[in-house]
């Protein structure tokens, strides 16, 4: 004990600028963590901002520069490109959706990005350039991602191929779809479109 209390006799000035070090430090930590919750409480304004506007555009279309000027910047950005190019592909201005869409394709592959892809892919469809389409909707195939749906993507390629006059590959895919994905709204209509195709033969 005594050995103690001599050591800290003796080095007190140490420990005094360890105890700031830490106390330093555990301070940082703290200031952080606070700037961090700031931020995300900004970006949570921001996503809540862009998801309102959204549905504000539709009956107040002046609105549009507000979201665009939203869309331009933070975390949740991407989010509100796929809904300009949603409005913008419901008003059939499929240039101007694929221009947002563009955007999105430069980021990361989540849900918002393959949405970004399944609807530049029917932008693709409504401007009859099937072979995009369908290389597009060929490479989600083959990636199958877990944050989207297969038979989403099947029925869409099977759309492609239907309109580009193939329909021997369109009833591929939805048989295929009639067959795997029999409980699923793409699968049902899939089946209706093998009557419907394979009455014309």
């Amino acid at each position: 004990m005594t050995d103690i209390v001599d050591y800290s006799r003796e080095h007190t000035k140490e420990l005094s600028y360890a105890g700031v070090v830490v106390l330093l430090l555990a301070l940082a930590v703290i200031v952080v963590q606070v700037i961090g919750a700031q931020n995300m409480k900004k970006e949570n304004q921001v996503l809540d901002q862009i998801l309102a506007l959204s549905s504000e555009i539709r009956q107040s279309p002046e609105k549009i520069e507000e979201l665009e000027e939203l869309a331009g910047r933070g975390k949740f950005a991407r989010v509100g490109y796929l809904e300009l190019a949603k409005y913008w592909f419901e008003k059939e201005d499929f240039t101007k959706a694929r221009s947002y869409l563009d955007e999105i394709s430069k980021g990361s592959k989540d849900l918002v990005y393959y949405q970004a892809q399944d609807l530049m892919g029917q932008a693709y469809i409504h401007q009859k350039e099937y072979d995009q389409a369908i290389a597009l909707y060929g490479k989600l195939e083959v990636e199958n991602p877990d944050e989207y749906f297969l038979d989403v993507i099947l029925f869409h390629k099977a759309q492609a191929h239907e309109e580009k006059g193939e329909i021997e590959e369109a009833l591929t895919l939805y048989k295929r779809l009639k067959e795997e994905f029999a409980e699923t709204y793409f699968g049902y209509d899939a089946s209706a479109k093998v009557l419907a195709l394979e009455g014309k033969k």
